[in-house]
């Protein structure tokens, strides 16, 4: 199995080919070419910002700093079941009632 990224210091160099297969693209010769140089772009940018000093960065999944604003959990009643069933052909109390179709031999 041949790598598909080789991250030297100077030059990236990646297999196009391998990347697609790997993705389950099947790519027209002309996007191969379009692709390999998005790609090419983006891990030269990965691998620039690789070179920046970030020891004293506390890591972080958002550049804001979002919390989540979470409701107490209540047991409420709810009629949903009831509505449902009420459009039901058949019900029986709080099922629906369907015709059987796995049959026994």
């Amino acid at each position: 199995m041949s790598a598909i990224f080789n991250l030297a210091e100077d030059a990236m160099e990646f297999n196009i080919d391998r990347v697609a297969e790997l993705a389950r693209l099947s790519l027209k010769p002309e996007e191969k070419i379009k692709l390999e140089k998005e790609l090419g772009a983006i891990l030269a940018y990965v691998q620039k910002l690789s070179a920046l000093d970030t020891k004293d960065i506390e890591p972080t999944s958002h550049v804001l700093d979002l919390e989540n604003v979470y409701r107490a959990d209540e047991v409420k009643a709810s009629e949903a079941a009831e509505k449902a069933l009420e459009h039901a052909p058949k019900a029986d109390g709080r099922f629906f009632k369907v015709p059987k179709i796995v049959q026994k031999d």
